[in-house]
């Protein structure tokens, strides 16, 4: 439904018939670990999430799954390989 509380004319998946059904009854603003992340609104009341009502608490374990402004590092696991047994193994076929 279309939110009726902080986020007015924005599509809110707490937003019933009978109001906000987030608990407290509205969305929380940003942290500042939120920084530049594409997924920020900015109103006239402040600065929210388009994804998350309690952007907060994504961020207790970590980073948020959902931050655009932080790069994840992938790290390739590589094997060392022993040269003698690499020579020996070659010298088989």
């Amino acid at each position: 439904m279309i939110c009726q509380t902080i986020k007015t004319g924005q599509d809110c998946s707490f937003m019933t018939k009978k109001g906000c059904g987030f608990n407290g009854g509205s969305c929380n603003t940003i942290v500042d670990l939120c920084g530049d992340c594409t997924k920020i609104l900015d109103i006239s009341t402040g600065k929210y999430c388009k994804v998350y009502p309690n952007p907060a608490v994504k961020w207790t374990s970590g980073n948020c799954p959902t931050a655009s402004h932080i790069k994840k590092d992938i790290a390739e696991n590589t094997q060392k390989i022993n040269p003698l047994k690499a020579s020996k193994r070659a010298s088989k076929h």
